[in-house]
């Protein structure tokens, strides 16, 4: 729909509103940074908060020229909230990444997360939420260029797919990851919108957008109960540094700026990891198993006393029999509470075992006393005697360097054989010397929670989580025991050796076995013609889950090419060319070991490359990727090495099956398969 100058033109009166608004959010915006706060705080501290928060907020109404300030319009039929029998006339509201009001405080641009624009998302011809028209805008670089109107009272013409709506879904993919709140279908709107209180799992095949969901949903929880999650914290678990990198920039466009971003291996850094595991020993090692392993190895050094305890105060003697403090340190190890508050309270329950007898003797001691009798040298000895400290890290590589020890504590849970697995070769002289892996790790992490509980966050979200073994699973749900989560993730991307099953079985570890499972099917990324290709592994990779559908269409874009062995680089080389030669990101996946090698044939090509997780640019808009990082990240076209490489490269066919299904569904608009010893029988 062309531009017009025409004040009459309906398109002209949306820039004039687009204009008006971004004037409107600059007054907000000058607003702030006008405010003194000099004489309104007590002391110099808060004042410090103060201003900090009033810079976020400054931030936060920054105006980004190439981020459309709205992108729909709900035009209603009744006034929302109004008493529809009286009459009352309609309203109209703008729909934008936040809100906007004037000098008078009459909004001009909605947030999408308001309770009013929810129709914007759900609405249809079938169930129009009371909203007349629903209006789409079409953006070009910022500009304003276009809009299309849905009739939701026709209610006897049919349901059309939006062209400005295919046309934002099908935008090159230039830059790291980008929020999809103009796009949000009515079943990824539910999930977002979803409660606070209870956590949510998304089963999502390739192109669904179940990532995005998961940082929408976060933005919109922020919104909805924002003064909840400022105290409580939230986080979002990425796979790997590269993917955290990708996303980084959705929440901030949303303007939410204080989430906080980390992946598994952040979550449990005790210890340097300088090691690596077997693939045999990883899987043993995230054994949910382990977890009673460490549970009765944190508790061996507790022993029961052969002696009295003898207190001192003044002239007095208060002795408290052996047999009665073996019953307070059973009922303690009874109880199953935390090793460390189990310790604290041991010399509380012996003072108070000392009162009792200060006060049949006719004294009248109060709790100052109790205290001071914890605090006695014999008291204190008796505690560290009984229930030693215990140093999470030391106490791992004790069970993993001494045979014995680890016999002692694993029978009945590890077979002999499995012990022999995990137990490191050589043993190690100390933690600052023993060569930790990831798993290990996690290991410390459990064993640190069975010492003191892990602070909880009032919100995770846990993307890629098909990966996690049942220890990693453990150490996220610490994170959130008390508050909520959103499980992203899809069973068929599984690659590593403990790749879980079934999302009740991961759930289950997670420490959430009620969560509620949701799974999308209907793909807006990934190009019918590829997701058809890809889901050919299915059967053999994810025999449970269903084929997903696409959206996306990319005829002649898709094509699978046998080629010399010899040749191999030089195809690769010239497809990647002929990719580049499109608007729009382009991706090299290879298996790791092909990596060096297309490096530097690029590198000799004159090809410039990036590493995964860098920003593409005009002048670098071909990216290197490892199959092992491939997982999270998608461009515009997809040039594919060798699969068999891909496959071969695992520890198992199923695995690499798995690796190659990621492989082949990171491309937005097209793919092209070289490959030079033959493909797997699934692919026919």
């Amino acid at each position: 729909m062309p531009a017009q100058q025409d004040p009459h033109d309906p398109l002209a009166r949306e820039r004039a509103h687009l204009a008006s608004s971004r004037a409107a959010l600059r007054a907000m915006r000058a607003d702030v940074e006008a405010l003194d706060i000099k004489d309104v705080t007590a002391n110099w501290v808060n004042a410090a908060v103060l201003q900090r928060q009033i810079d976020e907020r400054i931030t936060a109404l920054a105006d980004l020229a190439h981020t459309p300030l709205f992108f729909g319009r709900l035009d209603y039929l009744h006034a929302p909230g109004a008493d529809r029998a009286e009459g009352a006339g309609g309203e109209r509201f703008y729909i934008g990444r936040r809100h906007v009001h004037d000098a008078d405080g009459d909004p001009m641009v909605i947030d999408w997360r308001a309770p009013v624009s929810q129709p914007f998302y759900r609405a249809s011809k079938k169930e129009p939420m009371d909203v007349r028209t629903r209006r789409r805008f079409g953006y070009t670089g910022g500009e304003l260029t276009a809009y299309e109107d849905e009739d939701l009272t026709d209610t006897a013409g049919e349901e059309h797919a939006s062209r400005l709506l295919q046309t934002e879904i099908e935008r090159p993919r230039v830059g790291p990851m980008r929020d999809i709140v103009a796009t949000i279908q009515p079943e990824q709107d539910e999930i977002v919108r979803a409660g606070i209180g209870g956590t949510v799992c998304v089963q999502g095949a390739p192109g669904t957008g179940k990532t995005a969901v998961g940082l929408h949903r976060v933005a919109y929880l922020l919104y909805a109960h924002r003064e909840r999650l400022a105290r409580t914290g939230t986080l979002v678990i990425g796979p790997n540094r590269s993917f955290l990198h990708y996303i980084e920039q959705v929440l901030p466009a949303l303007g939410e700026l204080n989430v906080a971003q980390a992946t598994v291996d952040d979550l449990v850094a005790h210890v340097g990891i300088r090691g690596e595991d077997t693939p045999a020993a990883a899987r043993l090692k995230g054994d949910a198993r382990m977890a009673e392993v460490l549970r009765r190895a944190v508790r061996s050094g507790v022993t029961m006393p052969t002696e009295p305890v003898v207190v001192v105060r003044g002239s007095r003697r208060w002795r408290v029999p052996a047999y009665e403090i073996e019953e307070i340190v059973r009922e303690l190890l009874a109880r199953d509470i935390r090793y460390g508050a189990a310790r604290d309270a041991l010399p509380q329950r012996i003072a108070h075992a000392v009162l009792v007898r200060m006060e049949e003797a006719g004294e009248a001691p109060d709790d100052r006393v109790q205290d001071a009798v914890a605090r006695t040298t014999a008291v204190k000895a008796a505690v560290k005697a009984l229930w030693p400290q215990v140093d999470p890290a030391k106490l791992v590589l004790r069970l993993l360097s001494d045979p014995e020890f680890l016999a002692a504590h694993a029978e009945g849970v590890l077979t002999p054989a499995e012990q022999a697995v995990i137990l490191w070769a050589k043993p190690a002289r100390g933690v600052k010397t023993a060569k930790w892996s990831a798993a290990d790790a996690v290991l410390i992490d459990e064993a640190a929670d069975l010492v003191a509980r892990t602070p909880s966050l009032g919100h995770v979200v846990l993307d890629e989580a098909q990966d996690l073994s049942p220890m990693q699973y453990r150490a996220v749900g610490r994170r959130c025991t008390t508050g909520s989560a959103t499980i992203l993730g899809d069973i068929a991307q599984g690659t590593t050796p403990w790749a879980t099953p079934s999302w009740a079985e991961a759930l289950t570890h997670l420490g959430k076995p009620d969560a509620a499972v949701e799974e999308l099917t209907q793909g807006f990324r990934v190009p019918r013609e590829v997701i058809a290709y890809a889901s050919r592994l299915l059967p053999a990779i994810a025999p449970g889950l269903s084929e997903a559908t696409s959206l996306r269409e990319a005829a002649g874009d898709f094509s699978v090419r046998a080629v010399e062995r010899d040749a191999l680089d030089a195809e690769v080389l010239a497809a990647c060319r002929e990719s580049l030669e499109r608007e729009g990101s382009v991706g090299l996946i290879a298996a790791d070991a092909r990596v060096a090698a297309l490096a530097s044939a690029l590198t000799a090509a004159g090809l410039p490359f990036l590493a995964p997780g860098e920003e593409t640019t005009a002048a670098a808009r071909l990216t290197l990727v490892p199959a092992t990082l491939a997982k999270g990240l998608e461009y515009d076209y997809v040039v594919l090495d060798e699969p068999s490489a891909v496959i071969s490269a695992e520890p198992d066919e199923r695995t690499g099956l798995r690796r190659l299904y990621v492989a082949l569904t990171r491309a937005v608009s097209g793919l092209t398969v070289l490959y030079s010893r033959g493909l797997p029988r699934e692919l026919g």
